[in-house]
């Protein structure tokens, strides 16, 4: 059970409202999510990899990764949701940059720390934070493949799109781990999982 199926009191698969809305809200707190940003070069530091690794905590592998999905969706289609846009570009222009990769991660991401989470991972600082870790290790595949292709394997790839990276993710691994068992422990204290 996940978090959103323990407020919404829902186990099953179908679609409901309140799914749509759910997954629609991620999608927004992506792109909020990209605008709180501190400016590095080629791949700026956001709060994306949170947003999208809980998403999937939250609401689980399916709505998690509808989530991200819709708002890679809204992205390629030209809408301004994504770090630096519409400054720095928009839609798939955007995407077949230095970002696309990691753009591109958030789904596997989020699809894993969902799988994670229907296995209780999120209710347990230790397994939370690993879940965090194991999910935004996922989103450098692609993105570190994706940064050396555009930017050339000759430049510091792993210093462009990787090293700079690393504490700000082990901080928001720890936000994680603090946040999702936290959530669990006041559900219970409400009787509502």
């Amino acid at each position: 059970m996940t978090l959103y199926q323990a407020v919404a009191d829902r186990q099953t698969s179908r679609l409901s409202t309140m799914d749509v809305v759910a997954v629609l809200a991620g999608s927004l707190l992506l792109t909020a999510s990209a605008k709180i940003q501190v400016p590095s070069y080629p791949v700026p530091m956001t709060m994306q990899t949170l947003v999208a690794i809980g998403l999937g905590l939250a609401f689980g592998p399916v709505r998690g990764a509808a989530a991200v999905a819709l708002y890679l969706a809204q992205g390629a289609l030209g809408l301004p949701v994504f770090a630096g846009t519409p400054e720095k570009g928009i839609g798939l222009a955007y995407m077949m940059g230095p970002t696309g990769g990691y753009l591109a991660g958030y789904l596997p991401a989020a699809l894993l720390a969902g799988w994670l989470a229907e296995r209780g991972w999120d209710r347990n600082v230790v397994t939370a934070m690993l879940a965090a870790l194991l999910a935004g290790a996922v989103i450098y595949v692609p993105g570190l493949l994706w940064l050396g292709s555009v930017v050339g394997w000759d430049k510091p790839v792993l210093a462009f799109g990787l090293y700079p990276f690393i504490p700000g993710d082990i901080m928001k691994a720890v936000l994680a781990a603090i946040a999702f068992p936290a959530a669990w422990k006041w559900l219970s204290h409400k009787g509502m999982n």
